[in-house]
């Protein structure tokens, strides 16, 4: 004997008022982002230094440990400026597979 059981669609979208401190929270990490991107330009500085040290003095593993924290430095940088649409995206990409 099969018995069909039919489950109810469940809806659950984020709540802003659903726990206290989210506030406090969205504060904390708006500040961790902006930690995130100072280091990261921080990074850029130090490895653009490191690229042009290698690069003058006939070093090419130094030039090229130096382009790839450049490279690093920047994805890093996009990756914090973004980390909001982002998310946004795949919360939306992931709302429409169910």
């Amino acid at each position: 004997m099969h018995r069909h059981r039919l489950l109810a669609d469940i809806s659950i979208t984020p709540n802003a008022d659903g726990l206290p401190g989210i506030e406090q929270l969205r504060t904390i990490v708006g500040a961790v982002m902006t930690v995130g991107l100072i280091l990261a330009v921080l990074a850029l500085i130090v490895a653009a230094i490191v690229w042009a040290f290698g690069a003058n003095s006939s070093n090419p593993h130094l030039a090229g440990r130096g382009k790839t924290g450049v490279v690093v430095a920047l994805a890093a940088a996009v990756v914090c400026g973004e980390a909001v649409a982002l998310v946004n995206f795949f919360w939306n990409v992931g709302q429409q597979v169910g």
